[in-house]
């Protein structure tokens, strides 16, 4: 680290070094991190413009809190940079997102100031609660306090933990990190002056102590509360949490560190359950960030004084092709719906928003709202299709089941970033879609190998009458060649795409193209199977009588996965069958590239070989 560029920063190895510092050295370490926090990851690349909006909060939180004897529970993660700067980790924070290098979220194998991994969103309040009643339990004083953002706060899980945090009265401090400036004329000198106000020790102790003196009288206790209720109304929307037990203040500016310090001094002392209300900017302190905070979401390496170049990509995306296929359909059956958990750009419905707006429905961080809401459109007689990631579609699996498959509905799931996804790491990746969803009865189940046939199956999936989902991987695809078509497969049938000898490949989606190289090797032959469910019994059968070795490829894990499945066919023929199955390991990968992941399964040419040598020696791998 430059020693003249960040005087500060560089003698803050971990936030008892900051402790150190005088209150009023803090906005320059605020100002420091920020510079440095832009330096960094205009450097390994990563999410960018949540961190450069919690620099103050983070600091003034380590400031005044006890870490890691107090922990911070951090939503989601995407913001957890500067924690991670000022937590031991300031010099690796250019390795993060890379194969061996810094979690892109909290990891709690990577540092005890990590209290609780996360990478999925609206947990912080349940963990943090956990935590404070654990230490509770142990005699600890402890304190966990959870940051979570205004989007967290629309997933039904939050509202699950705030009303049991509301109703045991449990001593805990909620941050809520509002960065879309929705409250903003509450924001300045006199919202800030109340709740100063508001968190003093003697404002809090009257407020106590009256309590206590109208107790033996309960009207008029309760017409002080509401009283106390409406005066904060007028000033701050905190009614809400008022009325589910949960002290309110706010709202506070997030970038001013001074005042924060201040107010999370106060509240640190006050007893039971409390929210205080921050409002940040997304990307502050680094101008095309704060112009378009979506685009510097997650951000490549760049030019900080030239900022992100967009890339001009020749091949087409499986997303691209998904949003392209969506609109096309809609304009010919006006009952397609699409709906979207908070994805609107990374599912492709940029566009279908655009054209449909009256069909388009954003339902934010509310995955098991938006399969139910599916099955209610389904019921009214349209065709809802859930655009998804696979690591999101996990959040809504009791809804798949009883909302969808039970009742045997027509929705179709296009399900985005299947199999390895690289650099988010494990808590991202779509490595198990398969393997829940085929046991699932009514659902059928495809895995394109190439772009085309991803148009292909979506409209196979649309058309039909009952749940259907479309596994389909990030990135672009092999290249091959979309055409504009809408017209469907045959359900449940494979095709030879190669004709070999003695060893087949059985491959399910996109590992086809590694299939086929390591197939010229030893003339092996290779079958894209197209459909995990229905099976095609009939070319399994034909392909196993004429070949000594099966091996089944997929870019999902192998236990109870697509390999699975053509085990428990050919064992229900009672037939011997020599059969290999690959796919992703059973442990979670860590971040890194898409090709090292894979590379990592065995699932590239060289690897899938060496397997097959290993198992079947006779082969000239």
């Amino acid at each position: 680290m430059d020693t003249d560029k960040f005087p500060l920063l560089a003698r803050i190895d971990e936030p008892t070094d900051l402790r150190t510092l005088a209150a009023s050295e803090i906005p320059a370490v605020a100002a420091e991190l920020r510079r440095y926090l832009l330096q960094s990851v205009s450097q390994s690349g990563g999410h960018f413009a949540a961190g450069l909006g919690t620099v103050e909060l983070t600091t003034a939180l380590h400031y005044v809190y006890n870490t890691p004897s107090d922990q911070l529970v951090w939503d989601v993660g995407h913001q957890c940079y500067p924690h991670k700067i000022l937590t031991g980790r300031r010099d690796a924070i250019t390795s993060i997102r890379s194969n061996g290098g810094l979690s892109p979220f909290p990891c709690r194998e990577e540092s005890e100031f990590d209290s609780f991994g996360v990478g999925h969103s609206s947990t912080s309040i349940s963990a943090a609660l956990g935590m404070n009643i654990s230490y509770r339990l142990a005699g600890s004083d402890a304190q966990a306090v959870a940051i979570i953002g205004d989007g967290g706060l629309t997933a039904g899980m939050a509202y699950e933990a705030l009303n049991h945090l509301g109703g045991i009265k449990a001593d805990m401090l909620i941050i809520l990190n509002d960065n879309e400036m929705s409250i903003s004329p509450n924001v300045g000198a006199m919202s800030n002056y109340l709740t100063r106000m508001l968190s003093e020790p003697l404002f809090h102790a009257m407020r106590e102590k009256g309590k206590k003196l109208l107790s033996p009288v309960p009207p008029m206790l309760e017409l002080a509360r509401r009283t106390e209720e409406h005066v904060k109304g007028m000033f701050a929307p905190g009614t809400l949490f008022e009325e589910m037990g949960i002290n309110y203040f706010g709202p506070v500016d997030g970038h001013d560190v001074s005042s924060l310090i201040t107010t999370l001094g106060n509240i640190k002392k006050m007893r039971g359950p409390k929210l205080l209300h921050v409002i940040t900017q997304k990307g502050k302190g680094y101008a095309q960030a704060e112009a378009d905070p979506v685009a510097y979401h997650a951000v490549p390496a760049f030019d900080p004084e030239q900022g992100v170049k967009k890339k001009a990509h020749s091949a087409v995306s499986y997303t691209q092709v998904f949003s392209d296929w969506i609109c096309a359909m809609a304009a010919k059956d006006e009952r397609l719906l699409g709906i979207t958990p908070a994805m609107r750009e990374g599912s492709g419905l940029v566009r279908f928003e655009k054209e449909y707006p009256n069909r388009y429905f954003d339902v934010a961080i509310a995955e098991q709202h938006a399969v139910t809401l599916a099955a209610g459109m389904a019921c009214g007689g349209h065709k809802p299709v859930v655009a998804i990631y696979s690591t999101f579609l996990q959040r809504a699996y009791d809804q798949l089941i009883h909302d969808v498959a039970v009742q045997n509905l027509p929705v179709l799931f296009a399900i985005d970033r299947a199999g390895v996804v690289g650099p988010d790491g494990k808590t991202h990746t779509g490595s198990f879609d398969i393997s829940f969803l085929r046991c699932i009865p009514n659902m059928t189940i495809m895995a394109p190998s190439d772009e085309n046939e991803t148009r292909r199956m979506l409209s196979t999936g649309y058309l039909m009458d009952s749940p259907a989902a479309v596994r389909y991987p990030r990135g672009v695809g092999p290249g091959a060649q979309v055409e504009d078509t809408l017209e469907p497969l045959d359900i449940g049938r494979g095709e030879i795409r190669r004709k070999g000898e003695k060893v087949a490949f059985l491959v399910f989606g996109s590992p086809l193209q590694a299939a086929l190289e390591a197939a010229d090797v030893i003339n092996a032959s290779v079958v894209n199977m197209r459909f995990i469910k229905p099976l095609d019994h009939t070319l399994i059968a034909q392909i196993a009588a004429e070949h000594e070795l099966l091996v089944t490829i997929e870019d999902n894990v192998v236990m109870g996965g697509a390999g699975s499945a053509v085990n428990e066919y050919l064992i229900s023929t009672g037939k011997s069958q020599k059969i290999l199955n690959l796919g992703l390991p059973d442990r979670f990968q860590e971040h890194a590239t898409r090709e090292e992941l894979l590379a990592d399964a065995g699932l590239e040419p060289a690897s899938i070989l060496l397997q097959v040598q290993q198992i079947y020696p006779s082969r000239d791998c």
